[in-house]
């Protein structure tokens, strides 16, 4: 797939947000200490992306009710759903100078286009050393998901099926977009949230 960016300027994918808040004391932290311990940029990228893939739980595999948004929170409580997680991996990246964009699928809920369709997150992440953007997915593995660090060959979390109706955007967006960040902020119960919750199309 071709990626275009929402904009041309690397530095408008190094911006600090309400959602990405990088300079909170934990992220910096977190951030510095995965950078501390990395040789060199790619290195650092998938050290992050590992960490918010294996170390943050998915609300939804552990039938959690939370719902968090921030970064920071994302960190705290150590879990999220995509939205949430996308969040915790830009900040991490962006507050030592790796510019990252937000990207989209649009998804079954289930696996049958029956179950109804949800938006789900996932992270572009430009790599200087190879001078391209290369899309993360940092929901988390399961037995039916297999997502893994790659600047070749994709390893996302999810293939999108044309034949159901789903959905691979190619756009990389500056900004969470509006309506993932209102699921969070306006539903209480993160279950039903998933269930009934998630925004069906950008």
């Amino acid at each position: 797939m071709i990626l275009i960016t929402k904009s041309d300027s690397l530095e408008d994918y190094l911006v600090e947000t309400e959602e990405v808040d990088f300079s909170q004391s934990d992220v910096k932290e977190k951030a510095s200490e995965l950078f501390s311990t990395s040789s060199n940029e790619v290195e650092f990228v998938k050290k992050a992306y590992e960490f918010v893939r294996d170390e943050i739980s998915h609300s939804w595999d552990i039938q959690s009710p939370r719902i968090t948004c921030k970064a920071s929170e994302v960190l705290y409580f150590k879990e999220g759903i995509c939205y949430a997680k996308s969040n915790l991996l830009c900040a991490l990246l962006r507050s030592k100078g790796i510019p990252t964009g937000f990207c989209y699928q649009r998804l079954t809920i289930g696996d049958t286009p029956d179950t109804g369709y949800c938006i789900h997150a996932l992270n572009a992440v430009f790599l200087k050393s190879i001078d391209r953007w290369v899309r993360l997915d940092a929901r988390g593995n399961k037995e039916s998901v297999h997502a893994e660090f790659s600047i070749d060959v994709e390893k996302l979390a999810f293939s999108v099926r044309e034949e159901y109706n789903e959905v691979d955007y190619s756009e990389i967006y500056k900004l969470p977009n509006p309506k993932t960040i209102n699921a969070l902020k306006q539903n209480t119960d993160c279950i039903n949230m998933c269930l009934h919750g998630l925004p069906v199309s950008l």
